[in-house]
């Protein structure tokens, strides 16, 4: 059986912790605190059964600026970065921080996840994806999905190297 281990990276609000619920069935905002604020403060932990032969352990990340030291302990050691970034906002000051943060932890890949695709035209969230593509072009390898975790949209295209 083939392990392995993803860390979410992006700005707060982004849909880092919907998404991982989408794929998961596990809410990693177990604190009341979380509950009651809405945002991830501590670290969550969710596996994912992708088929009979890969197992995957999510690590999900807080996106507050205030908790980037948070952020940066659960993406050390991660081996892909699910980037998630709302279609609605694109690329916005986290989402530069975490990126900054994956490189210089060594992670060389990355899913972009253009979350929230429900919100937008269909061109509104590809311009997010080609925005984030141009940010991380030569520095991280990536593939960008545009999705929805309320509808279950999820299309994914290889994003130029």
């Amino acid at each position: 059986m083939r392990r392995f281990v993803i860390g979410t990276a992006g700005h707060v609000d982004h849909g880092k912790t919907t998404l991982v619920h989408a794929l998961t069935g596990v809410d990693t905002d177990r604190l009341p605190e979380e509950k009651a604020r809405g945002i991830t403060i501590e670290l969550g932990f969710a596996p994912w059964q992708i088929d009979p032969e890969t197992a995957v352990s999510i690590i999900d990340v807080p996106g507050h600026r205030r908790l980037v030291h948070t952020m940066i302990a659960g993406a050390t050691g991660i081996e892909l970065v699910l980037l998630v970034v709302a279609a609605d906002e694109g690329v916005m000051p986290q989402t530069r921080e975490h990126i900054a943060a994956c490189e210089l932890l060594g992670v060389r890949r990355a899913v972009v996840a253009i979350t929230k695709a429900d919100r937008v035209e269909r061109e509104l969230a590809e311009l997010a994806g080609e925005e984030v593509s141009e940010l991380l072009r030569g520095r991280i390898q990536h593939d960008v999905v545009v999705c929805s975790a309320k509808t279950g949209e999820g299309s994914m295209r290889s994003a130029p190297r």
